[in-house]
């Protein structure tokens, strides 16, 4: 006979445990200690969840051969809500005092996206290359909580809208197990974020815990299987948390054993064996039971803490996450435990209560991104940083990626006014940089043009590169767009000019400096064998003759800017969160510096020059000084005139590109039409 549909599951002192192991390996991981894969313990926690809700949901569905929505969302409510928004209150006042406006006002965006169940959706649209640090939001987290809410809207519409058909329900979950695990597989290698943070991708791995509960509930499992599967299944959990490398090939087929090994403990989590001694130990059932709570309050602590004090040691680490354990611990037992046991509160209050705390919760979030982080909170020293650090924000609405076409696969940004383009910008990151400055020079000359870039990739045909802030796959497409841009030329016959524009020392030291020194890049040739007789300053001076032969055979100007000073200690954000905690107990020492002297730069700024000057001096090209907008009396600064001018240390911001666009004048000049010039002539 069926157990009665709400009486409560037998307690199993083994998924606390399990629990205790998935949180310690979160938690341990983001606080810097070596387990190079710890962050699977969010796949342990979805399997969990699958198993427990599902389970839940399977037994009142057989009993009753329907399943009350209100009464299981009242016990979700109960469980999740109250820590949550315990979290999301302590977080936003401290928040207040220590993130920047720009931080606050994504912060913003991420308190509603977190309160209506969609922050993995948010997180995973805001990827990309100049996208905030993960430290710098104290929501992350909650990635993985949208994605099990997400779950608990789908797991009882599935059971309802087939409740007649009992075979048909498990058909369908099976079924859809097998095509979210196939689409993970096949997704990551070509979209990695996708699949680690949406909901399809990762529903195979909370499905993994329901089929098994409904098989266990099914064939009346006493769950104590074999100490072997035991074994196994701890070694499969362990050795993932231990060796699976965070980056690119997750989640996909790495996250197979995180899975299989949580159900082989699930399946044999009450028989006795060493395994299941050491998952029942008081401490781990201990830690178990503050786990959610525990990672609520952990990755604001570590944020938030890392805002304050910069990088931290090991020590200091230990500290910041005892203050997570004790929050935790007084998180469940004052916020979870009163809540949830309290009988006089019925299940209307429940939902009124939730209720009138989103709405306050989403009127908050609207209040601080429409508030633009609230910036008046910080004096007028932090917010010329403050300014800086947020004025990257660029409209790419007008960019494509043709289908067909010379340029087909490549994302093709037009500036100017349309028409077929007569200047092609091509270069790196610092394009993107560049590219209101572009635009606005383009529309005033009246010169459509279209902008191609890539991050860390030299505008220069005849090498590839090799780069420690890149991965292997991204340092082959970079050669096969710049191979595809070199065949692409003879197809683009509207181009007049082309302007290059790179990170020159970068290319030309093989490394960063100052505050991103530890970034290393290496260029090889494409057509010969790497030889130890020409170094990289001589690559890349005949890498970039070679390729201004080759643009000279299709326009009749090459124009090259010169990379603006490197400011080697400095850091918008870095700089304005500085001067914002100062005066703020444990808040770090200032590191930062706005200016540098010319002479302390020269030498990197001689190699970036020098494969373009001799270029220069023989009329090839045309040489884009941008010093002097920077640089006066013999110091080079990112503050001018108040205003902040760089991002950080190399790329500028979009009000510093703009003001310096009278040095593209060159550029523009000789291809203003010759109505607008007679109209400036008449005026």
């Amino acid at each position: 006979m069926s157990a009665p549909a709400h009486m409560p599951l037998p307690y199993r002192g083994d998924i606390d445990g399990l629990r205790a192991l998935a949180v310690l390996a979160v938690v341990l991981y983001h606080f810097g200690l070596p387990l190079s894969g710890g962050f699977v313990g969010v796949d342990i926690f979805f399997v969990i969840s699958g198993f427990l809700i599902g389970g839940i949901l399977w037994r009142e569905y057989d009993s009753t051969g329907r399943i009350s929505l209100p009464n299981f969302y009242i016990r979700r409510f109960r469980r999740l809500a109250p820590a949550f928004f315990a979290m999301l209150l302590v977080t936003t006042a401290l928040g207040w005092i220590l993130l920047l406006p720009f931080e606050f006002r994504e912060y913003g965006k991420a308190v509603i996206a977190s309160t209506v169940y969609l922050s993995n959706v948010l997180f995973f649209r805001q990827a990309g290359y100049f996208d905030t640090a993960s430290e710098d939001k104290p929501l992350l987290h909650t990635w993985s909580l949208a994605v099990e809410e997400q779950f608990y809207i789908f797991l009882p519409l599935v059971i309802l809208l087939l409740a007649r058909w009992r075979w048909g329900v498990i058909g369908v979950l099976v079924a859809c197990w097998a095509v979210s695990l196939a689409a993970c597989v096949l997704v990551t290698p070509l979209s990695h974020t996708a699949t680690f943070y949406l909901f399809p991708f990762r529903a195979w791995e909370l499905l993994s815990g329901v089929l098994l509960a409904i098989w266990g509930h099914e064939t009346r499992a006493t769950w104590r299987g074999h100490p072997a599967l035991s074994s196994v299944g701890l070694v499969m959990v362990l050795a993932s948390i231990c060796f699976i490398p965070a980056g690119p090939l997750f989640p996909g087929v790495l996250a197979v054993p995180p899975v299989l090994g949580t159900v082989l403990l699930l399946s044999s989590g009450t028989g006795a064996c060493a395994v299941n001694r050491l998952l029942t130990h008081p401490w781990m059932r201990m830690i178990g039971l503050i786990s959610y709570s525990l990672y609520l309050w952990h990755w604001p602590v570590y944020t938030l803490a890392t805002s304050l004090r910069g990088d931290m040691g090991l020590p200091e680490s230990l500290a910041w996450m005892a203050l997570s354990f004790g929050l935790a611990w007084l998180s469940w037992r004052f916020v979870e435990q009163p809540v949830r046991h309290a009988r006089a509160l019925s299940g209307r209050a429940v939902f009124g209560g939730v209720a009138l705390t989103s709405t306050a919760a989403l009127a908050l979030g609207a209040v601080l991104f429409r508030g633009d982080g609230l910036p008046a909170r910080f004096g007028p020293e932090a917010r010329v940083h403050i300014a800086a650090s947020g004025d990257f924000l660029q409209d790419w609405s007008r960019c494509t990626i043709p289908d067909d076409g010379p340029l087909d696969g490549l994302e093709v940004c037009p500036i100017g006014p349309a028409g077929a383009p007569r200047l092609l910008v091509w270069g790196d990151s610092h394009v993107r940089a560049m590219k209101e400055g572009l635009d606005v020079a383009a529309h005033e000359a009246e010169v459509p043009g279209i902008l191609l870039w890539r991050a860390g990739c030299a505008p220069l045909f005849g090498l590839r590169k090799v780069e420690s802030a890149a991965t292997a796959a991204q340092d082959m497409a970079c050669t096969q767009a710049n191979t595809q841009i070199r065949q692409a030329l003879p197809a683009l016959d509207s181009l007049d000019s082309i302007l290059l524009i790179g990170r020159w020392a970068y290319y030309a030291t093989g490394q960063g400096v100052g505050l991103n020194a530890h970034d290393r890049i290496a260029l090889h040739p494409t057509d010969r064998p790497v030889s130890t007789k020409v170094t990289q300053p001589q690559l890349l001076a005949e890498a970039a003759r070679d390729t201004v032969a080759e643009l000279r055979r299709h326009v009749s100007r090459v124009h090259v800017l010169r990379q603006p000073p490197e400011i080697p200690l400095y850091n918008s954000r870095l700089a304005a969160r500085e001067a914002a905690h100062a005066g703020l107990p444990l808040a770090a020492p200032a590191r930062t510096e706005a200016s540098v002297p010319a002479a302390a730069i020269v030498l990197r700024a001689t190699l970036s020059d020098a494969p373009w000057l001799p270029l220069a001096e023989q009329g090839v090209i045309t040489f884009l000084d941008t010093w002097p907008q920077f640089c006066t009396d013999g110091t080079c600064s990112a503050v001018q005139g108040g205003q902040g001018q760089y991002f950080d240390n190399n790329h500028l911001t979009n009000s510093a590109a703009i003001r310096i666009r009278t040095v593209l004048q060159p550029v523009f000049r000789p291809l203003i039409p010759e109505v607008s010039m007679q109209g400036a002539s008449d005026g």
